[in-house]
């Protein structure tokens, strides 16, 4: 899953999209606010485009003890070849005069860095092939190496850890909608705010932090039978709200946000979407100025019975 193309009998540290930290190794990611903060109603946003957050990356991993705790067991278990376990020996220990011994000299003054693995596996989860290299505190990783751990990385983490409101929205007038009659649609302004989230890796002192920011409602009434406002379905926010709560007395004006139905749904109901997307952009270290990411979206449906006018008891 995220070892090496050399080191076949191991796996590489793995992320956890669920939890608060990427492995219990010296570059997991953290992220702010954790997921178990998370509301229930809450959703993953969707990109709008075909970008995929980082499925692997290299990052510090282990301290020189670490990584020989790691590497010794497999060498001992002589399931990976006489070769290769050769070859392995003589990159980390050198047992010919033991001048690399896992760089235990350098203890505390830096890491052995390797692969991470993204556990959602977006496409090229397996494309960090290079088994793990040293890298002292304060220096670059080795320029030929790609996926190196970055704010950008980390601002494409931080989106996959996004969760937004539900979308439902509130229809009115009350009751079953009527055919013909105009039905305003809104959003719960309360809600509906810019979302964050702050991946760093702190052992780097490495952090971005990627917000969402809601842009648009788009409704769509689960039937050509039917018309929308405004005409194009989408509805924008406008002073940090979406459509306008119904009032009495409106039912005859045309509602800034919403639907109306021209036929019955019968003894069914229709499956109204309702679908925001939201603007997304990232800072982090050494990026001060907002950074573009794809927008993303979140849709929900619900069913929406509507009546004939003359079908209403009075």
């Amino acid at each position: 899953m995220g070892g090496s193309a050399q080191n076949p009998g191991t796996t590489g540290p793995s992320g956890n999209a669920n939890g608060d930290t990427l492995s219990a190794t010296a570059g997991g990611v953290k992220y702010y606010p954790p997921s178990s903060s998370r509301p229930a109603s809450t959703g993953a946003l969707k990109p709008m485009t075909s970008w995929t957050p980082p499925a692997c990356w290299y990052a510090p991993t282990y301290s020189p003890a670490e990584l020989q705790a790691v590497k010794e067991p497999v060498w001992a278990a002589e399931s990976t070849g006489y070769e290769w376990d050769a070859e392995q020996r003589k990159e980390y220990l050198n047992e010919d005069d033991h001048s690399k011994d896992f760089n235990k000299d350098k203890t505390g003054k830096g890491y052995w860095w390797g692969p991470y693995v993204n556990k959602s596996y977006p496409p090229g989860w397996d494309s960090c092939t290079r088994d793990y290299f040293w890298v002292d505190t304060g220096a670059a990783p080795p320029p030929d190496i790609e996926n190196v751990i970055t704010p950008e990385i980390l601002a494409g983490l931080a989106y996959n850890e996004i969760r937004v409101p539900s979308t439902k929205v509130t229809l009115a007038p009350a009751g079953p909608t009527k055919v013909n009659l105009p039905t305003w649609a809104w959003l719960d302004s309360a809600q509906f705010k810019p979302v964050s989230v702050t991946a760093s890796v702190p052992v780097l002192g490495m952090q971005a932090t990627t917000v969402a920011e809601p842009q648009s409602l788009r409704i769509e009434p689960g039937t050509a039978d039917a018309q929308v406002y405004p005409a194009s379905g989408v509805c924008t926010f406008v002073d940090g709200r979406i459509g306008e709560p119904y009032a009495t007395g409106k039912a005859g004006q045309t509602p800034p946000c919403g639907v109306k139905y021209l036929r019955s749904s019968g003894d069914g109901t229709y499956s109204l979407r309702a679908t925001i997307t939201w603007k997304i952009h990232w800072t982090g270290t050494g990026v001060n100025a907002p950074q573009a990411l794809p927008d993303g979206e979140f849709g929900a449906e619900q069913a929406v019975v509507v009546q004939e006018i003359q079908a209403v008891n009075r």
